[in-house]
């Protein structure tokens, strides 16, 4: 397990990538990652775009498993991606938000009002619509779920 965590933060992105299928796979299962909840809110806030979106999946990989509220604890900076620098990141990011309402119920609401108040003008012209269209799909997705 350490193995595949040191590789998650390589700068290879095919390593990284790699060890980040293979952690989701077990956070699918087993809470043997929710001990390192921390590490991934704290590689939120990297600079690398890389490391921002495999803590981000992971964050939402083991919410199911978050009886300590961490997640809680850190909403806003976590949701705070909805709109990240990198709109690659921010698309990826709302996609699994679904997945996030479903796993915790009680941060739905913290949820669709972090989308619906999601301003995407900071990105260019031709990545605004996709990001647009991510979030509206996030939003009924949620949604449907009540």
């Amino acid at each position: 397990m350490q193995k595949l965590l040191e590789t998650l933060w390589s700068k290879k992105t095919s390593e990284g990538y790699a060890a980040l299928k293979e952690l989701l796979t077990i956070s699918q299962s087993s809470n043997a990652l929710y001990p390192y909840m921390e590490n991934f809110i704290k590689k939120i806030d990297s600079d690398n775009s890389y490391f921002r979106t495999r803590a981000l999946a992971l964050i939402v990989a083991n919410a199911q498993w978050d009886t300590d509220y961490k997640i809680d604890e850190n909403i806003d900076a976590i949701l705070a991606h909805i709109t990240d620098v990198k709109p690659i990141t921010a698309r990826q990011f709302i996609k699994d938000l679904p997945r996030l309402a479903k796993s915790r119920p009680d941060l739905r609401q913290d949820i669709l009002s972090a989308l619906r108040g999601a301003d995407a003008l900071r990105y260019s012209l031709s990545m605004r619509p996709l990001v647009e269209g991510d979030i509206r799909k996030a939003i009924l997705e949620i949604e449907k779920q009540d």
